[in-house]
């Protein structure tokens, strides 16, 4: 499987970015997908997945309310709207194939895109 992330870039507080990650290879294999992310000097942390089929979604607290992740069957690719940004929301954003066990845990995903830079400016 291999994912390609898109979509990063600047932008100021209060305003929004959308993020792709097509798919690409055995990704029938996989059910479930996630978008992770990772600021300056922290650990990997857990953003939102998407059930390939049933479409249901799961979200870190602190993306409640401004992003929405969803799958797209035709491009076979996975999308993360991203409103009312935040400086706190820098980081580069990685998607993944998630594989078995809890959503949060990065070890619980297979693959891995490269990444895509997310800077939000105050």
């Amino acid at each position: 499987v291999q994912l390609q992330a898109s979509g990063g870039g600047l932008v100021q507080a209060g305003g929004s970015l959308r993020l792709s990650c097509a798919a690409s290879g055995r990704t029938r294999s996989f059910h479930t997908w996630g978008w992770f992310r990772q600021a300056p000097g922290k650990e990997r942390e857990f953003v939102a997945t998407v059930n390939w089929s049933s479409r249901n979604t799961y979200y870190a607290d602190s993306a409640k309310g401004r992003f929405t992740i969803s799958r797209d069957g035709a491009k076979v690719a996975i999308t993360l709207q991203m409103n009312n940004l935040r400086p706190e929301d820098t980081a580069v954003y990685y998607c993944a194939a998630h594989r078995g066990g809890d959503y949060f845990t990065t070890g619980s995903y297979a693959y891995w895109g490269q990444g895509t830079l997310v800077t939000v400016s105050s």
